[in-house]
């Protein structure tokens, strides 16, 4: 089973601990992003509203809930993935950043949201890799 990691027992606790707390996370994404643009939204100025970023958030949630099955499982492309939805984040914040620069309408709940998402993955990947170095066989 290439990619698959052998871990002791607190490392493997302490990974599902996190890919549930990724599923979670991506759940109440899908489900939020979701609620704006398919349904009623949660409130807040529906000017405000930045399209492209709830359509990443939607898609977001989704491969959240791919790096969370792949925690689980201890698989390292997990570590990837997690990395890319970091910095996929990252981009649409800054992309996000230029258009409010720009004068674009949003809502502060935004900033804090994609900021937030930022440090959630860029803190999985970080403790993905680490439960999931690379360990010698005893």
């Amino acid at each position: 089973m290439s990619g698959v990691v052998a871990l002791d027992r607190p490392a493997r606790w302490a990974l599902r601990g996190v890919a549930l707390f990724a599923g979670l996370f991506g759940v109440a994404t899908v489900l939020a992003a979701g609620s704006v643009l398919f349904g009623p939204s949660a409130g807040g100025d529906p000017e405000a509203i930045v399209p492209f970023v709830v359509w990443f958030n939607f898609g977001a949630g989704f491969a959240y809930i791919a790096a969370a099955f792949g925690l689980a499982r201890a698989r390292r492309w997990s570590i990837a993935l997690a990395l890319a939805l970091a910095v996929a984040t990252a981009a649409v914040f800054t992309a996000f950043g230029l258009y409010v620069a720009a004068g674009g309408s949003f809502q502060t709940r935004t900033v804090y949201a994609l900021g937030l998402r930022t440090g959630v993955w860029v803190a999985i990947t970080l403790l993905a890799a680490w439960l999931l170095r690379r360990r010698p066989l005893a």
